[in-house]
C-alpha cells in the first residue's frame, strides 16, 4: 500500500524494501532480522512491529512529510544510489555501445557528458533528466508544506 513512498525513499538513497505480497508475520520477522523500520498504513501491523511508523494518509505528499518528521536526518535530495524498481545499488555506467534509439536514453546528452547509472541487480539505467527535476520540485514543495 506504500509502493509510491518506497520509490521516493529509494530516490532519496534510502535502503527500502517493499513488502508486496508478504504476510504481516513475514514483514515483522524480516524487519527484525534486517533491523528495519516498518512504514505502514495498517494499525495492527504497526503495533506488532518492534519499530514502526504508522502513516494515516493515502496522499504521497503527506506520507513523505510524516516520514521526514519521524526521521529528520532523511536525505532531502535525489541521490542516484538506489534503484526505484528493485532497491539494488546504482553505479556509474559507461556503455560500450549505445542501446537502440527507442531505449529512451538521451545519447546526445550522454555524448556531452551526462552521467548514466545502472542497477547492479536488474540493469535499469538512470540519468539526470526532466523527471529528476520534477521529483526535486515535488520534494521541495512537500518540505515547504505545499500540496500537489
Amino acid at each position: 500500500m506504500l509502493g509510491r513512498l518506497a520509490r521516493y525513499l529509494r530516490l532519496l538513497g534510502c535502503d527500502t524494501t517493499y513488502a508486496q505480497g508478504w504476510t504481516d508475520a513475514e514483514i515483522v520477522r524480516r524487519a527484525g532480522l534486517e533491523d528495519r523500520v516498518v512504514l505502514t498504513r495498517d494499525r495492527e501491523l504497526s503495533q506488532r512491529a518492534a519499530r514502526a511508523l504508522l502513516l494515516t494518509s493515502s496522499r504521497i505528499d503527506q506520507q513523505v512529510r510524516a516520514t521526514r518528521a519521524a526521521f529528520p536526518d532523511l536525505p532531502s535530495d535525489v541521490q542516484f544510489d538506489r534503484c526505484t524498481v528493485c532497491n539494488g545499488r546504482l553505479h556509474p555506467y559507461q556503455p560500450t555501445e549505445p542501446s537502440p534509439p527507442d531505449s529512451g536514453i538521451p545519447w546526445d546528452r550522454v555524448a556531452a557528458g551526462l552521467a548514466l547509472y545502472r542497477c547492479t541487480d536488474c540493469g535499469h539505467v538512470y540519468w539526470e533528466g526532466t523527471h529528476t527535476a520534477e521529483v526535486r520540485r515535488r520534494l521541495r514543495e512537500w518540505a515547504d508544506g505545499a500540496t500537489p
